[in-house]
């Protein structure tokens, strides 16, 4: 059976700097992270009443994904992906599912390419 999720929340583009990544040099030098979030709901009650609080913040969404890409230390882009997925799932009440794309422009691989990335869907139980 298909959710009941009808409408979307979607944060596109957004670039931060971090430092995650297995190298040596990623580790210390840190680089420019890409993240996607898509919030999937019910519908919000704010289409109809126009109230910030009946619907997903995206500023506030935008300062919690901020503070986990700057200040986390990981390995791997999987990780990162997930700690994001995770706050927001647990932070966001009207979110039933969460999906988080991380990009990696600059990954140390060599070859042409725009990015390496992952992306994860989360969903409330």
């Amino acid at each position: 059976m298909k959710p009941a999720w009808t409408d979307q929340i979607r944060l596109e583009g957004l670039v931060f700097f971090g430092y995650v990544g297995v190298l040596a040099e990623e580790k210390q030098n840190g680089q420019e992270f890409e993240i996607d979030v898509t919030f999937h709901c019910r519908r919000l009650a704010a289409t109809a009443t126009d109230l910030l609080a009946q619907t997903i913040d995206y500023a506030q969404a935008y300062q919690a994904i901020r503070q986990i890409v700057e200040t986390a230390r990981f390995d791997l882009i999987e990780r990162l992906a997930g700690a994001i997925a995770d706050t927001l799932l647990q932070t966001y009440r009207l979110a039933m599912a969460v999906d988080v794309t991380v990009r990696k422009p600059h990954a140390p691989v060599p070859g042409r390419f725009a990015a390496m990335a992952v992306q994860i869907r989360r969903e409330r139980s």
